[in-house]
């Protein structure tokens, strides 16, 4: 008999067993990473987020288990429902709390219904779905949503589930030698952007360096932190990551999280954070302090692309939308995500909103395959 399970502290599920589910190295859903979050004040009700994990017990021992939290509101999240909840509740009804099966604050594709790799990893996968489901149809939640998922968990949201994708723009490893062998492969007029902005980074006399996030001592790492938190308040968005989550990342993954830097004098004025895995790296988060012309593209692509043919990193996904990354080449890739909304009129009414967002989200990701920066056509 399996047992579903619901926890408000990713604590309260040992890592061995949690890990021991995922079906790959994928960062962002490692007890550790996610066990962070939660200890360092990044995970808060005030904040809209509240913990609520399942799990799959099965006489006891943990068969299957999901990334899950209540949500007051949709920030954080990147497949944005705003427009939904305006309606529910203009309607009369709550949109908030809400079920969310995802990672906090991080737009990457990956697992997120945890559950091992063997014959039994399909109808486990389903039995975390339909718990979601029961749950909050118990609970009177609104809905439940489940971001950016893999492509082998999807057949697990079939039925009243609702299906929605999006576009990000992911660079391919194609065996490249180095820097200069990839800058081959692209036409002639974005190779020659590249490295008129190389260039420019060259000649304004700071020092880049790519660093392993546990070579940085803490300072460095305040340092870092400071640079994210001033850029995004610049930009007059919440920097939902504290000082002691930076603090925490390199002892939690190691080698795991690596750093683009800019140096003046020794002082680190600028950074891109990324993540990991045996075969992917993840752009992260960004700062800067000084205004140099094509800096942000240089920590940000440039240095990862470089990283990762270094290592025979296969895939660098930097982050949400940014159609000037198709320039830079990175290529337009499909992003899924599911959602049941209990009210079967509510639901009615938001499929047929998708069916038509679908079709001009088709258009979208088909013009832009027209313009690859690759000089013979190039497809993930």
């Amino acid at each position: 008999m399996i047992e579903a399970r619901f926890h408000d502290s990713i604590e309260r599920i040992p890592a061995e067993a949690w890990d021991a589910l995922r079906p790959d190295d994928n960062p962002f859903v490692s007890h550790a990473f996610l066990a962070l979050l939660e200890r360092t004040g990044c995970i808060r009700p005030d904040w809209g987020w509240q913990a609520h994990h399942l799990g799959l017990y099965d006489d006891g021992t943990l068969v299957a288990a999901a990334p899950l939290y209540l949500k007051g509101n949709s920030h954080g999240e990147f497949v944005f429902d705003w427009s939904w909840a305006s309606a529910w509740e203009r309607a009369g009804g709550d949109y908030y709390p809400k079920l969310l099966n995802a990672v906090p604050y991080s737009p990457v594709p990956g697992p997120r219904l945890l559950a091992g790799n063997d014959a039994h990893t399909s109808e486990r996968q389903q039995a975390l779905t339909t718990a979601m489901r029961t749950f909050a149809e118990r609970m009177n939640l609104s809905s439940v949503h489940a971001n950016f998922l893999r492509d082998d968990e999807l057949a697990a949201f079939e039925g009243e589930w609702l299906d929605r994708s999006d576009v990000q723009f992911h660079w391919h490893n194609r065996g490249y030698a180095d820097f200069t062998q990839f800058l081959a492969a692209l036409n002639h007029k974005k190779r020659k952007n590249i490295r008129q902005e190389r260039t420019h980074v060259a000649q304004s006399g700071l020092s880049i360096e790519m660093r392993s996030g546990n070579t940085l001592d803490k300072d460095e790492w305040r340092r870092v932190h400071a640079l994210y938190e001033a850029t995004f308040d610049a930009k007059g968005n919440h920097a939902a990551l504290t000082r002691s989550m930076f603090l925490g990342l390199a002892e939690t993954l190691g080698n795991g999280v690596q750093l683009a830097l800019a140096r003046h004098d020794g002082l680190i004025v600028a950074m891109a954070l990324f993540l990991q895995s045996s075969d992917t790296l993840y752009g992260r988060y960004w700062g800067a302090e000084v205004d140099v012309p094509g800096l942000h593209f240089e920590l940000c692509y440039y240095q990862g692309i470089e990283h990762a043919i270094a290592r025979g990193i296969q895939r660098f996904e930097p982050g949400a939308q940014g159609e000037h990354k198709l320039a830079r080449g990175f290529l337009p890739v499909r992003t899924h995500s599911r959602h049941y909304l209990v009210n079967t009129s509510f639901r009615d009414a938001v499929r047929h909103a998708l069916a038509r967002e679908a079709e001009g989200m088709d258009d979208y990701a088909q013009d832009l395959l027209q313009h690859s920066p690759y000089a013979h056509t190039s497809s993930p």
